[in-house]
């Protein structure tokens, strides 16, 4: 085993998009980085694959949103949905009034194009990116995490030194589970998700299908290329295991509005799986280590809210790492205030999707808001917003308050 080496301020676990974007921030305020991944670049991976509007401010910040409008971004001017009932609704981003985003759409792209488009960027900044690097634990000093361990492209096993180590390694994280901090939710279901062509176009916009206890979304991610998404009671899954593709043909013919919509479907590649979706991660109880993305935990899909808190907690992040860096103190404490910003930033937003999965998790609740959205389109519109990352979820509370007194907000 090589012996560690004299390393980086900091070295991040996983280079998707919470791991690339951390890097490319910190280098460019002058940080010394290592950015380890497991897997070569480009590959593709299990997602809804939507960038809501206000992620495109963070793509600027990063230097990256021309480039991913060239690759062939979809853009989404907005969602349909039809409720169990066939009650359509047709939300659109807001793009007049208090609230606006970065921009006034989302965009969907593939996700092998999309990571390799931001690793590609801190690659090209002073950052020491390490493709085919498997990280296997953690260098610990006490209380104070100081770098990690693994095996490089070769099989040889390496320790590296740092700072700070983040983890930014996915569902699977490495760095979250070595410290015990991944716990199971009460909440279980699978997503299965496969790229399709064949379809009627899209006409920019996503489209949900909800048929309790199943839900299914479209996003067009490339010309003639859908992510078709399809979320399930896990449960339901599990004896057909094996047999997904013939699970998801028959779950699929059971939502009666979709199944129509899918006439002339072609698969482009294989189904995927993933579950339980649902995890809690406790924030970590020693310095020197932090997470962002989906290491940090994961609820669900459904308002398309994973690559946006991905990009929001790396900047975040940056942001509070660098100000450790700078005063000599990433300790537990020196580190605590990423922690908080986390749950100022994302706590309403995860309140607003817990109460819509409620909603709709049965068909009378889902009708009925789907009624009230349709007699009500600047709710539709605001809730879009909310969705959108760019109006605060407290805003929809107020509002939807407001007009249940029969008031104006």
């Amino acid at each position: 085993m090589r012996a560690a080496e004299g390393g980086p301020d900091v070295v991040i676990v996983g280079a998707g998009p919470a791991g690339s974007a951390a890097a490319i921030l910190l280098a460019q305020r002058g940080r010394a980085v290592t950015l380890l991944d497991k897997a070569s670049f480009p590959r593709g991976k299990i997602c809804g694959e939507y960038l809501s509007p206000e992620a495109a401010r963070i793509l600027d910040r990063l230097g990256v949103l021309k480039d991913v409008d060239a690759a062939g971004a979809q853009r989404l001017d907005g969602m349909r949905l039809l409720a169990p009932d066939g009650t359509v609704l047709e939300g659109r981003y807001p793009a007049t009034g208090r609230w606006r985003g970065y921009r006034d759409h989302a965009v969907a792209i593939r996700r092998e194009v999309f990571d390799h488009l931001l690793v590609e960027r801190a690659r090209g900044l002073p950052v020491d990116v390490r493709e085919r690097h498997r990280v296997t634990g953690l260098l610990r000093d006490g209380a104070q995490v100081v770098g990690v361990r693994g095996e490089d492209a070769t099989g040889v096993p390496f320790d590296l030194a740092s700072r700070i180590v983040v983890g930014a390694d996915g569902r699977a994280s490495v760095v979250a589970r070595a410290l015990g901090l991944v716990h199971p939710h009460r909440r279980r279901r699978l997503a299965l998700v496969q790229h399709v062509g064949g379809l009627a176009d899209l006409g920019g916009r996503g489209e949900i299908y909800v048929d309790p206890p199943d839900y299914c979304i479209l996003n067009p991610v490339a010309p003639g290329v859908v992510n078709l998404s399809l979320v399930v009671p896990l449960a339901h899954a599990r004896p057909f295991a094996g047999r997904l593709d013939a699970f998801l043909d028959a779950r699929l013919r059971q939502l009666r509005h979709l199944w129509p919509r899918l006439a002339g479907m072609e698969p482009l590649g294989k189904v995927m799986a993933m579950g339980p979706l649902a995890y809690r991660v406790r924030r970590p109880r020693c310095g020197g280590v932090m997470l962002a993305g989906d290491a940090a935990g994961f609820y669900d899909p459904f308002t398309g809210e994973g690559l946006f808190s991905a990009l929001r907690s790396a900047e975040m992040l940056a942001d509070t790492a660098d100000r450790a860096l700078a005063v000599g103190d990433v300790s537990r404490a020196g580190l605590s205030s990423y922690d908080e910003a986390r749950r100022r930033a994302f706590s309403a937003k995860e309140r607003v999707t817990r109460a819509l999965h409620f909603v709709l998790a049965g068909r009378w609740r889902a009708n009925a808001t789907a009624q009230l959205l349709h007699r009500q389109p600047a709710l539709l519109t605001l809730l879009m917003g909310v969705i959108g990352d760019f109006v605060p979820a407290g805003e929809l509370a107020r509002i939807a308050t407001w007009r249940g007194r029969g008031g104006q907000p």
